[in-house]
């Protein structure tokens, strides 16, 4: 049996949106809100990251402000969006405009950007590892100033989620700011960095229960969820892939959720 937990469970859903017409991508964000998840991701790439690299691609917020008028119940965010690409003001503007045309349902997925390809072909520099992390810090305050200047302010208390596992820069992140950390393991290595943000959170004077845990699955929820929820994640979200996009998966997470009883 799982330990007691104090969040609800959630199951997202991030849609690849390569290689497809638009028109499916509108179909399968249809059918994932009708099957019964969560939240909806999308990921903020200008190219694909598998298969043809010059396949078909979409462009990250423009999506998001569709989907905000497409959906009416799932929450909505990028996972993530790279600060790189943007000035931090502008981020904040657009996610305050897609939290209201979502009416208060966008999560702002954020993280340093990883993707040198993306980079490259934009004319952004890509810098060094620490470099990129940098100029996440330095935008987390200032989209933070912004929500707090917009008028209209943003619908809802915009959670920010971060992504990523540096122990020294992109987790002390997570722990000043970040409603929600995203990851993509488990086991030791999810113990160890948990066990670093608990220490980050502590020299900040901040409680760790305030950041939901989130990871990225895949698999037997009842094997791989069982594990994950046992250390504490509540989130858990799966990348689906088209053309076909076989929501065999997201059916199986869902139905999981449910039995655990939200």
């Amino acid at each position: 049996m799982p330990t007691p937990r104090s969040r609800p469970v959630r199951i997202g859903v991030q849609i690849a949106p390569q290689h497809v017409d638009y028109s499916a991508l509108r179909r399968v964000v249809a059918q994932v809100e009708d099957i019964g998840v969560d939240m909806i991701f999308n990921w903020d790439h200008f190219l694909p990251i598998s298969g043809d690299a010059h396949g078909k691609h979409f462009e990250c917020w423009t999506m998001l402000a569709a989907w905000a008028e497409q959906t009416s119940r799932v929450q909505l965010g990028p996972l993530v969006t790279a600060i790189s690409f943007r000035n931090p003001d502008l981020v904040a503007d657009m996610a305050r405009t897609v939290d209201h045309i979502s009416g208060g349902r966008l999560i702002l997925g954020i993280g340093a950007g990883a993707m040198e390809t993306d980079f490259v072909e934009y004319g952004y520099e890509f810098g060094t590892p620490g470099s990129r992390v940098q100029r996440l810090a330095d935008a987390l305050p200032r989209i933070e100033q912004r929500f707090a200047k917009l008028n209209p302010p943003p619908a809802h208390k915009v959670p920010i989620l971060i992504g990523g596992g540096g122990e020294q820069k992109t987790l002390r992140l997570v722990a000043r700011h970040a409603d929600i950390w995203h990851w993509f393991s488990s086991g030791s290595e999810f113990t160890r960095k948990k066990q670093v943000l608990a220490e980050h959170c502590a020299e900040l004077g901040r409680d760790p229960g305030e950041i939901e845990l989130s990871a990225g699955v895949s698999g037997d929820p009842d094997v791989n969820g069982s594990a994950l929820l046992e250390q504490g994640v509540t989130t858990f979200t799966m990348e689906v892939h088209g053309p076909d996009f076989d929501l065999s998966t997201v059916r199986a997470w869902v139905a999981w959720r449910d039995r655990l009883g939200g």
